[in-house]
């Protein structure tokens, strides 16, 4: 079993940035590919990024690519998802998730979820 808790959301203007923060805890990250997910009242969870554990293969949402990038620290058992140039449509409530085996964009394939932090971007 895995716990997932997401932090660092918040407030933030058009054009700044935010740092997601996702620390896992009763089994250790290894082995696990990393997801991040984000999601808007009545709408389903979109995929944002991902990252496997074998090799840090990365793979972003076009939405989202040059702009967050996903990485994490397996010592330390924590996932990060670095937001830059962020845009009022990035607003959603994010979270992060894992599973085994390969890379996926779908979120039915996840086993575990974080609560979500909410990230607000105003124009």
């Amino acid at each position: 079993q895995v716990q997932l808790v997401e932090s660092g959301g918040g407030l933030v203007q058009a054009g700044g940035s935010l740092r997601l923060s996702c620390a896992g805890s009763g089994r250790t990250f290894s082995g696990y590919t990393m997801g991040w997910f984000r999601q808007l009242p009545g709408k389903d969870r979109e995929f944002v990024a991902a990252i496997t554990w074998i090799d840090a293969t990365t793979y972003a949402a076009d939405s989202v690519k040059g702009r967050f990038t996903i990485s994490r620290d397996n010592a330390k058992n924590t996932l990060y998802l670095q937001m830059n140039k962020l845009k009022p449509e990035d607003t959603a409530v994010y979270y992060c998730a894992a599973k085994t085996g390969l890379l996926s964009t779908a979120p039915q394939e996840y086993a575990y979820w974080g609560q979500g932090t909410q990230v607000t971007v105003s124009s």
